[in-house]
């Protein structure tokens, strides 16, 4: 400490050494790696979702029913229809390119106006042959096979005893041979399901008879 002039005391600056240089913080160093993948991600991500939209919203022409058709039947042009719809996931409906094919084919099953037509609904071969009947018999689950019966499987009918019938009385069951045409769905309400066949029209009248009164089981002998 020194006096100045005045006498009044002067401060002495005080120095606490050398001032370290600020710290440079160097850029960050980016992977190109890395940035590439992401952006192609993001491209692939694009063009995925670019091809659900087109997918769903992509439209076409297909062959629809345009009025009923029973199973067997033989398809006319004015059986059929030509609608847009759009391209489903799962559903394989027939184009209206193929609409000379199809007609002259047989149904396979019932064809119900509206519904798009698909390769699995025909077939070529005569469900209701010359000399046949087409019959329908109603039959609970126990009277048919486990196995879902098709159109086109070879099936037995065969005739169950009459309620009044007696242990005594000698066997005498009756056999036809019969085709699959058509079955209809059970309901909720009921477990009957509706079996319609084609039978020998001389077997026609007593296979209906032996329907009526709920005598006949179905035993399946060739399936399709």
């Amino acid at each position: 400490m020194s006096r100045s002039a005045t006498g009044t005391p002067t401060q002495t600056p005080v120095t606490s050494g050398p001032v370290p240089a600020p710290r440079v913080v160097g850029q960050r160093r980016v992977r190109t790696g890395h940035l590439g993948l992401a952006v192609a991600l993001v491209a692939i991500g694009g063009l995925l979702a670019a091809f659900a939209f087109y997918a769903a919203t992509r439209t076409g022409d297909y062959l629809a029913v345009a009025r009923p058709v029973a199973a067997g039947a033989t398809i006319t042009a004015e059986d059929l229809a030509v609608v847009q719809v759009n391209s489903t996931v799962g559903l394989t409906p027939l184009a209206a390119s193929e609409r000379g094919s199809v007609v002259g084919k047989r149904a396979k099953v019932s064809l119900v106006p509206g519904t798009l037509l698909t390769k699995d609904q025909l077939t070529d071969v005569e469900l209701v042959g010359p000399g046949q009947q087409q019959v329908g018999i109603g039959l609970k689950p126990e009277r048919m096979p486990a196995k879902r019966l098709s159109p086109g499987d070879k099936v037995q009918l065969v005739s169950t005893p009459a309620p009044n019938a007696t242990s005594d009385e000698p066997d005498s069951s009756e056999t036809f041979a019969a085709t699959v045409v058509d079955t209809s769905p059970r309901t909720d309400n009921d477990a009957t399901t509706v079996l319609y066949v084609a039978v020998s029209a001389n077997d026609a009248p007593r296979v209906v008879e032996l329907a009526a009164a709920e005598r006949l089981g179905v035993v399946l002998t060739g399936a399709r």
